[in-house]
């Protein structure tokens, strides 16, 4: 036996760890207790490790999951557009690709070596400043009419262009005003006499806009209470996590109607987008049972918390709504879709191809997404890189046919047509070019590829319903976009302590992404639903988006024009 064998043999074998199930509030209770004992930069690091330890396990006790998804997940992908996947010399390069792996669309512009900028690359023009205060300054010497004092001979005039000078201020998210209201007191009687505030200041310490400002940081860009506390408090701003919690509860109050009257017109809509995502509710387990009188020893009993995303379309309008809890998306719409009314024909629901989505007692018109079908070519493309090739260049065709509709503005029924004598013959190639690969042996079924080949022969129905339904979208990128507010929530602040602040969350975000995908500032619009809450809950149908407006400008009590 050589000197190395002998070594190998007599090296003990090290024993695996003793498994042992792991809560995720039980290990957020040990974080938060040695707290105390760590400085702020630790224990933000052991946060970091809980969740990467809790994340792992749940990607490793999920079927399918590889060490190159791990990795990718870890450490980030590269970006899914066609040209990077493929090269710069495929041929769909420039062609389009789904909008969460290539965007909206370059931006036209300048270019660089023949190539035009992406969105968001470059310097912003003055039109971006659509919230900045605009401030006319004349010219201090002369005016429209007079002698030019150039040539002495001509005369100047007002230019329609004036030269925009753009100047950014700094200042805190939440500031206070302290009125110093005079006192004065008789020598004589003792009588205090104090000066009256002045007007319009209100009665409450936490105005409209400190609640709208704190939504917003919130729920709309993820910061949680604690960190907005210690950002006031350098500001010289006292801010409890507390106190803003108590402010958001109650501004939700005020602004329930308008998020109910979002649940009822987006059942009324033509497509709808839904998903979900895990989420945390540390209390969950004891306030459903409270609420629905669960029984402690059920077998049955959901431990699963989701975020579930749900964006309609119709009427030229997107509504997005958020659900937190044990119910998946499926189950969620189904709430929705309760309000449809029941002339209306059955909608366009749009998911990937998991059943959380579609369970439900509801009646639809199934889409597939085409992105995640895509996304198995792409996860694949080193290993396959002919086959993958052929795919993912198909499918950037038929992408850019849809942008080409976009852009064009084509009705649905007008759309359908399009893609009908453009793509359905790309499509019936590729679905005939998959048919050879299995029948012909060309692909191992059971490979990645073959895989990826027999779960878009299983969905094709599905995924190809735009050639066949005016309206059907390509994919389900707008839904997955907007729960990316419920992730960064899940990551900045680790989960809910009550069913009640997730509701509060949901009704933010709700409302928050709706304003952002119609276009709205959302901050002057969670302003006008609490300032004006009573005509809100009289006609919450007044105070959408794309409408409130319209609303502010007519008396109180005036009838809104008809439809």
């Amino acid at each position: 036996m050589t000197r190395k064998k002998r070594r190998l043999r007599e090296t003990p074998k090290q024993k695996p760890p003793q498994r042992r199930e792991l809560r995720m509030d039980e290990l957020t209770g040990i974080v938060e207790r040695a707290k105390a004992s760590l400085t702020e930069e630790d224990h933000a690091t052991l946060v970091a490790a809980v969740e990467t330890l809790a994340f792992l396990t749940q990607e490793l006790e999920a079927k399918g999951t590889t060490l190159d998804r791990l990795r990718k997940m870890l450490f980030g992908a590269r970006t899914e557009k066609t040209s990077d996947v493929l090269g710069e010399g495929s041929a769909a390069e420039g062609a389009g690709a789904p909008a969460d792996a290539a965007g909206e669309g370059a931006a036209a512009g300048e270019t660089t070596g023949g190539k035009p900028k992406r969105p968001g690359h470059g310097r912003n023009g003055t039109a971006a400043y659509r919230g900045a205060t605009k401030i006319t300054v004349p010219h201090s010497s002369l005016h429209g009419g007079e002698k030019c004092p150039g040539c002495l001979d001509g005369k100047v005039y007002p230019l329609s262009q004036p030269l925009v000078l753009v100047r950014v201020r700094g200042m805190a998210p939440l500031q206070a005003m302290l009125y110093e209201c005079g006192r004065l007191r008789c020598n004589l009687c003792g009588e205090v006499f104090t000066a009256e505030a002045p007007a319009g200041i209100g009665n409450e310490k936490y105005d409209e806009t400190a609640a709208a400002m704190i939504g917003l940081l919130r729920y709309g860009a993820g910061l949680p209470f604690n960190r907005i506390e210690k950002l006031e408090q350098g500001f010289g701003i006292p801010l409890p996590a507390g106190t803003q919690w108590e402010v958001v509860e109650r501004a939700a109050g005020l602004i329930a109607p308008a998020h109910g009257e979002l649940i009822r017109q987006a059942a009324q809509g033509d497509v709808l987008h839904n998903d979900d995502t895990p989420m945390r509710i540390l209390d969950l387990k004891s306030e459903a049972q409270k609420e629905e009188g669960a029984d402690d020893d059920a077998d049955d009993e959901r431990t699963g918390v989701y975020t579930s995303g749900i964006v309609a379309v119709g009427q030229g309008h997107r509504i997005a709504l958020f659900f937190t809890g044990a119910k998946h998306a499926g189950e969620n719409l189904e709430t929705v879709l309760a309000q449809r009314a029941k002339e209306l024909p059955a909608p366009i629901q749009m998911a990937d191809m998991l059943s959380h989505n579609t369970a439900g007692d509801f009646t639809t018109i199934l889409a597939g997404c085409m992105a995640h079908s895509r996304r198995r070519y792409v996860d694949v493309v080193e290993d396959f890189p002919a086959e993958c090739r052929h795919v993912l260049e198909t499918l950037s065709a038929v992408y850019k046919n849809d942008a080409l509709a976009k852009e064009r503005q084509l009705s649905p029924e007008q759309r359908l047509e399009f893609h009908k004598a453009e793509s359905e013959p790309l499509m019936k190639e590729l679905e005939k070019w998959l048919r050879e690969q299995i029948a012909e042996k060309k692909v191992e079924p059971n490979s990645s590829l073959g895989q990826a080949i027999c779960f878009m022969q299983k969905h094709w129905t599905r995924l190809t319903l735009f050639l066949r339904v005016p309206g059907a979208p390509l994919d389900n990128n707008i839904c997955e976009r907007g729960l990316k507010m419920a992730i960064r929530h899940r990551k900045n602040s680790l989960f809910y302590k009550t069913l009640n602040g997730a509701k509060v969350g949901d009704a933010f975000m709700s409302l928050i992404h709706t304003a952002e995908l119609n276009g709205i500032d959302a901050f002057d619009y969670l302003v006008a639903l609490q300032r004006h809450y009573k005509r809100v809950a009289a006609n919450p149908g007044d105070w959408m988006p794309w409408n409130y407006k319209d609303t502010l400008a007519r008396p109180a009590g005036d009838p809104a024009p008809p439809l």
